[in-house]
This record gives structure tokens, sequence and C-alpha cells, in this order.
């Protein structure tokens, strides 16, 4: 008799986590629900062993190792676990893709309020028309500084953590700060 092995426990949480990281970053603006609390399961969904990572919080790094990957500079990863954005320089030193190769942009993880902060109007794929949201948490002009450094297609994607809700900004989104 075959058996068709289970999954552990682990590997679930890792992949209805990443499922949520997929639809928060196809449906722009929207928030989802994640299965678990934190960076570190994120981590776990987006990390292999073929990805560079910077990670701001130093008690990342394990966890980092654990999935086999490399620690980065900031300027060399291709995934940002910044925690609080506190600097707007980070910005800045992020990969960023190429027209040929616009997958080559850092995907950047930031902590931020999803229920409260300036209103925001986000336009694009994935958008119906319009949607107004609030976002706080982050540094002043942080999305005027986004705006002028992103050149579609290249570009960085967004993932912003509230507790276990996350929301998606991916490179294709204009945000207007109303």
């Amino acid at each position: 008799m075959l058996a068709v092995p289970q999954p552990s426990p682990a590997e679930s949480r890792e992949n209805q986590t990443f499922e949520a990281l997929l639809w928060a970053l196809s449906r722009p603006g929207l928030v989802r629900a994640m299965p678990g609390l934190g960076d570190a399961d994120l981590l776990a969904a987006l990390v292999d062993r073929e990805c560079l990572v910077h990670a701001a919080d130093p008690l990342l790094i394990p966890a980092v190792l654990k999935t086999g990957a490399k620690v980065a500079e900031l300027t060399d990863a291709d995934h940002v676990f910044a925690g609080t954005l506190g600097d707007l320089a980070v910005l800045d030193q992020l990969q960023m893709g190429s027209d040929l190769y616009p997958d080559d942009g850092a995907t950047l993880v930031v902590h931020a309020d999803l229920k409260t902060g300036p209103m925001l109007r986000l336009t694009g794929p994935g958008v119906d028309g319009t949607l107004d949201v609030h976002i706080g948490g982050l540094p002043d002009g942080f999305w005027q500084r986004r705006a002028q450094i992103m050149r579609y297609p290249a570009g960085f994607e967004l993932f912003l953590l509230d507790d276990d809700q996350v929301m998606g900004i991916p490179r294709s989104t204009q945000v207007e700060v109303l």
C-alpha cells in the first residue's frame, strides 16, 4: 500500500503564509490574515537557499540560516526584513532590478499600522479602479521617496506587516498621498 506523505504543522503554516503573501501582493491594498505572527514565519515562507537576506533585527539571523539562505548586506539582498523602518535611506539601497530583469528587485518587509495613518489612494494592476487605505508607522516622506526611485518595471515589492495582518504593495502599484 502507498501512503501519501502528510505535511508537518510547520510546513502547513509556511504554505498558508506563502498563500497569504501571494494573495496580498495580487490584491494591493487589501489586508489578509496570516496563520502566524511576525517576520520569522514570513521568512520561512519566502526564503530558500538561493536567496540573499538582510535582517535589521539580529534575532532573525538564526531563522535566515535555518532556511539555508545567506545573510547579506542591504545593497545585495533579495529580501530585506527591515522591522520598523526608521530611515528612508534604506529605500535608496534596495536592489531595483532592471528593464530586462525586473525580478531582480528586492522584496522589502516592514512593520506598519494598517488601521491608522495617512490616507493613500492606490491604483494599478490588481486594484479595481482606485482603493483608499490608511497606512501608518512609516517615516515621513516614505511614499514620495518610493515614487521617486521606482522606474517600472524595475522597483521593489513591499509587504507591510501589522501583527498577523499583511498588505502587499507591488512595484506596479501607484500610491498617492491624499
